[in-house]
């Protein structure tokens, strides 16, 4: 099924079609998330990895309750943007062989798929509110911000002294 299908016909089907899709990404990343925990060297990215993967889960729990509170079957569809963005994290990061170059991969990897997150739940977020569920939108809000917080600490990271590294 395309992004843009026959069922869709209003902004409410195109909510429910974009929130089955980041559920749909939010579980891919899960689990993607081990692999990077392993693949990285750098103590603080291995530790942020497994963090995020902790966020993740939490965020997977509360896009649930946001099918639930909007009274729509809790499942995920396919989404060929973010499989395509793990795809190629997996295989830039399977050519790599200095470590150091390796953790610098990953955490533009990382940043790929965040800000996929961003613009989905940013998106969500506008939408629900138009939808006058001001209340799914303070849950999504919540993902959105874990996201942003996330890409920051990421892009911290890369600066301060993975990026150097791998220089």
């Amino acid at each position: 099924m395309g992004f843009f299908t026959k069922d869709i016909k209003t902004l409410n089907d195109l909510f429910v079609h974009t929130l089955k899709d980041i559920y749909y990404a939010e579980q891919q990343i899960a689990k993607n998330l081990p692999d990077m925990v392993e693949k990285a060297t750098d103590p603080g990215l291995k530790n942020g990895f497994q963090t995020h993967l902790s966020e993740t889960n939490s965020q997977i729990a509360r896009l649930e309750k946001v099918f639930q509170m909007h009274g729509v079957e809790i499942q995920g569809v396919d989404c060929p943007a973010i499989d395509g963005i793990l795809e190629e994290a997996s295989d830039v990061a399977g050519d790599v062989e200095d470590k150091q170059v390796l953790d610098a991969a990953l955490i533009a990897a990382a940043q790929a798929v965040e800000h996929y997150e961003i613009t989905r739940y940013g998106t969500l977020i506008a939408w629900a509110k138009m939808l006058g569920r001001d209340d799914c939108a303070s849950i999504l809000q919540q993902n959105l911000d874990e996201e942003k917080a996330t890409d920051e600490k990421l892009n911290t990271m890369a600066l301060r002294s993975v990026n150097k590294k791998a220089a």
